[in-house]
């Protein structure tokens, strides 16, 4: 019986992944990390968070030491930080998903407060199912260049998955409406400049059920995006978000400064 309740795929249309020069674009990661040291006066000036605990679940082949340096700076405004503890992530083999939804339980219950849950890549998508199984227990979703509104063939690394999992990466999103936003605040970051995954790919398109849904590009590669100043900025932004009857859900704004705009780029310009 799987952990998550099967929904009906909704139909995608063709979406080809990244081309070679994208791909080739991707060795640029370890300088995006490298711009944490002259960037960290600025992120230290990110808001404070109120406590409340946070899961980051890393991508597809990696473990908890990638998003080491993104939890230390959440730790640094004032959050909870956990990894998801489970080694590698060679997808959702028997007893993973079973763990990360006993993990999400417990964390909230030992906290008292409902958890943030942030994914990179294939980790976004465990954060979105587990929320929407679980919404009574989580308090907003962020994923990193997770593709969740495309084919599974629009990426550079499905065939990965398969190999590394061990199972069809399309029966298994047969059974799952990626697309589906979850019930709670929901955030997508994501750079057109990926080279692993097709950027539209990782769009949340408006949903009517939950209009706490909003997308925030970023210029960084895939296997940077979540070591990338610009992203953690976001992901400390938005984890800052207060919702409730006295406090309305706000959307991600964009630094007024003339020269930080080109760190987020206008999110609504033309998209093809």
């Amino acid at each position: 019986m799987p952990l998550f309740k099967a929904r009906p795929a909704a139909p995608a249309d063709h979406l080809p992944p990244p081309g070679l020069s994208l791909l080739a674009l991707e060795l640029r990661a370890p300088w995006e990390f490298g711009a944490v040291l002259p960037t960290w006066p600025v992120l230290q000036r990110a808001p404070l968070g109120d406590g409340h605990p946070v899961i980051v679940f890393p991508g597809l082949t990696a473990g908890d030491a990638t998003t080491l340096p993104l939890r230390r700076y959440l730790d640094s405004r004032n959050y909870q930080t956990s990894g998801w503890g489970q080694g590698l992530n060679l997808g959702p083999r028997e007893g993973v998903l079973e763990a990360a939804k006993r993990q999400l339980e417990e964390t909230a219950q030992a906290s008292g407060m409902k958890v943030s849950l942030v994914g990179w890549s294939l980790g976004g998508i465990y954060a979105r199912e587990l929320a929407k199984e679980m919404p009574e227990l989580v308090r907003c979703v962020v994923t990193l260049g997770t593709p969740f509104a495309g084919p599974h063939t629009s990426t550079n690394a499905w065939r990965i998955y398969q190999f590394a999992s061990g199972r069809s990466i399309e029966r298994e999103t047969e059974s799952y409406n990626l697309p589906e936003a979850p019930p709670v605040p929901t955030t997508s970051i994501f750079s057109r400049s990926d080279g692993v995954v097709a950027w539209r790919g990782s769009i949340q398109a408006p949903a009517d059920h939950n209009p706490h849904t909003e997308n925030i590009e970023v210029i960084a590669s895939h296997f940077g995006i979540g070591l990338n100043p610009s992203a953690w900025w976001a992901v400390a932004d938005r984890l800052n978000q207060r919702h409730g009857p006295d406090m309305p859900w706000q959307p991600f704004k964009r630094p007024s400064v003339p020269g930080l705009k080109l760190i987020f780029p206008d999110p609504h310009r033309t998209r093809h």
